[in-house]
């Protein structure tokens, strides 16, 4: 390296090191936050990684100078997350964020000391990563989510938005083999409920995803759930194949709904990113997971019929009625708006 580049650069440092050291509280170093996600990279992860960075820049980080992040991909391959959630503790980070299951499992059997939250966590007490919602004890807390008690909600709406709906198919991600010995059963017992055929099948990786919408149109299904991080990091390809073989198709997320998904319904997972941060901000001030309760949401969010079928899907498009709009008026004493989406108090019937 050349004098006049090396001089430069120590200027650089010195003046990043100066800035560094006035923006942090004295005698605070910079937090480190490892982000185990569940896609391949960041691109794919863009919707909420944003969510997640600018919520800790609400709280006053700042990337460089209070704050570094460590964010680690696996790209959904089972067999990565203990690598990488090795990498993360070695690193010495002083609060992991574990985005999916497979993520906060791993994390939970490299380390008991090091604090960790789960953002995307259907049964935290089951799965044996805390003793309790109340008081979760050890080193984890985060987000619950309430996969399993919406079953019976998630396939009403579905069958009230395709009024000719028989055969229903539940596509599940292997990443959530922790739930499926509960989810099956669940929504086995919420189809017969509602009079419906039911056939779960795993999609163990992307390239499988099409060829199973195809089967499901070769055995006349009329209705697909996905659930389950792959079908959102292939958002686009879940979509592409749905609207394909036409198969009117629901999954929990509503940042999946405009690639081609009929609706959505479930937890406001932007929101569930942001209680994330403020979890990890209450955690590097000092607070401990033991005595910080796992939360449950408060809302969900009920998307509209995507307006994009109407190009694509005409063979039943004009069968369909916005669901979420039907499920708000519905709802007794409440205080509802439907401006795209609607949020549902998550303890109304």
């Amino acid at each position: 390296m050349r004098r006049r580049e090396f001089i430069a650069l120590l200027g650089t440092s010195a003046l990043l090191w100066t800035r560094t050291a006035a923006a942090a509280q004295p005698g605070r170093k910079i937090a480190r936050v490892g982000v185990l996600w569940h896609g391949g990279n960041a691109e794919e992860e863009r919707e909420y990684l944003t969510v997640l960075v600018k919520a800790f820049s609400d709280l006053g980080y700042v990337e460089g100078k209070n704050i570094q992040f460590l964010h680690k991909f696996p790209a959904e391959q089972i067999d990565r997350y203990p690598i990488l959630a090795k990498e993360l503790i070695e690193d010495g980070v002083d609060v992991a964020i574990a985005v999916p299951p497979a993520g906060a499992i791993a994390l939970k059997q490299i380390t008991s000391t090091i604090p960790i939250v789960f953002v995307i966590m259907p049964d935290p007490v089951s799965s044996g990563l805390v003793e309790s919602l109340a008081h979760p004890g050890g080193n984890m807390t985060g987000l619950s989510l309430l996969t399993i008690d919406l079953s019976s909600k998630f396939l009403a709406l579905l069958k009230e938005a395709v009024p000719n709906l028989s055969s229903v198919a539940l596509f599940v991600d292997p990443q959530y083999s922790i739930m499926q010995p509960r989810m099956i059963p669940a929504y086995a017992a919420a189809t017969k409920t509602l009079g419906l055929s039911f056939r779960s099948v795993a999609i163990p990786i992307p390239d499988a995803i099409e060829p199973a919408f195809a089967q499901a149109k070769s055995d006349h299904v009329d209705g697909v759930i996905v659930s389950g991080p792959i079908f959102f990091n292939e958002r686009a390809r879940v979509g592409a194949s749905a609207l394909a073989h036409g198969i009117p198709t629901i999954g929990f997320q509503a940042e999946i709904v405009p690639y081609g998904l009929l609706i959505s319904y479930g937890q406001d997972f932007p929101d569930y990113f942001r209680k994330a941060a403020g979890y990890a901000d209450k955690i590097l001030r000092g607070a401990k997971p033991a005595d910080l309760p796992v939360e449950q949401p408060t809302r969900r969010r009920g998307d509209r019929v995507n307006m994009l079928l109407a190009t694509y899907m005409s063979p039943f498009v004009a069968h369909l009625r916005p669901p979420a709009m039907s499920a708000v008026r519905s709802l007794p004493g409440k205080k509802q708006t439907y401006r795209g989406h609607a949020e549902i108090d998550a303890n109304d019937p």
